[in-house]
């Protein structure tokens, strides 16, 4: 006998708050983008929960709440404020629709990382180019 379940997958549509069916799924991702990037950069410049408190000037517990993606007590505009005290600019660009959407939608773009596997690769393949050139 075979008792094998099936589990159904489906595609996700790149907004897992969408495909569970939040009505603000969008602004729930774009909340949890910028809350990733902000924990990156306070990483990045080594400060701890209390310091990176400090200077965003929120309690110990909200570095806490934010680093754990638990957003319901922050803003659009106050992750905002965090990035622009972590001397990053935010750029916001409005345009038309897209026909292909069902409906218009917020989107986040953060900074590309250079990753050096990727550029190793990129070496790689180059050395190969050259090679073939060769022969």
């Amino acid at each position: 006998m075979n008792h094998e379940k099936k589990i159904e997958c489906l595609e996700s549509s790149g907004n897992l708050y969408a495909d569970l069916g939040f009505p603000d799924a969008e602004e729930r991702l774009a909340k949890l983008q910028l809350a990733m990037q902000i924990n990156k950069l306070i990483e990045k410049k080594g400060l701890n929960q209390t310091e990176a408190a400090a200077l965003l000037d929120i309690d110990q517990p909200k570095i806490s709440a934010l680093s754990q993606g638990k957003l319901a007590g922050f803003s659009l505009e106050r992750l905002f404020r965090f990035l622009t005290i972590l001397d990053y600019d935010i750029t916001i660009e409005v345009t038309p629709k897209s026909r292909s959407k069902k409906q218009a939608q917020v989107s986040v773009t953060l900074p590309k990382r250079k990753s050096p596997a990727l550029k190793q690769k990129t070496v790689v393949s180059e050395r190969a180019v050259h090679a073939k050139k060769r022969k």
